[in-house]
């Protein structure tokens, strides 16, 4: 359903920091965009191939308008994730690279009964979520 999802951000090398640290539990890697002069100022974690052609992934840039950068209220990103190791190293990079916790690791039978996720907000307090389903135990 989605090629791209994109959030701002009032310093692109702390948010890079971030990303790179809590999303490699979850194994989203950055895009690999060199030699493409279009994407200065952007950086993007996820599938990014043959100029685009191929892409699902999270971007992050400067907002358009100059304005600082702000999170939406009610607005989520939640990423799948394999385990629930996976989920407790995503919330524990995230905290020490400068995020802010949102929910600890742990089962939402509210949601389902396997439904185990972790929320954290990134340093410019976009909520991001890391999700794995399929288990009820620790794996």
């Amino acid at each position: 359903m989605f090629t791209y999802i994109c959030l701002g951000t009032d310093n692109l090398p702390r948010a890079i920091q971030f990303y790179d640290a809590a999303l490699a539990p979850l194994e989203i890697f950055r895009c690999d965009t060199a030699g493409e002069a279009t994407w200065d100022g952007w950086a993007g974690w996820g599938t990014y191939e043959n100029g685009g052609a191929h892409e699902i992934a999270l971007w992050l840039c400067k907002p358009f308008n100059g304005q600082a950068a702000t999170a939406g209220n009610g607005s989520m990103i939640a990423l799948k994730a394999a385990s629930w190791r996976a989920v407790e190293d995503f919330h524990s990079q995230a905290l020490t690279h400068g995020g802010f916790c949102e929910g600890v690791p742990a089962l939402r039978p509210q949601y389902n009964p396997d439904f185990y996720a972790a929320y954290v907000r990134d340093p410019d307090g976009n909520k991001i979520a890391a999700v794995c389903r399929g288990f009820t135990k620790p794996q």
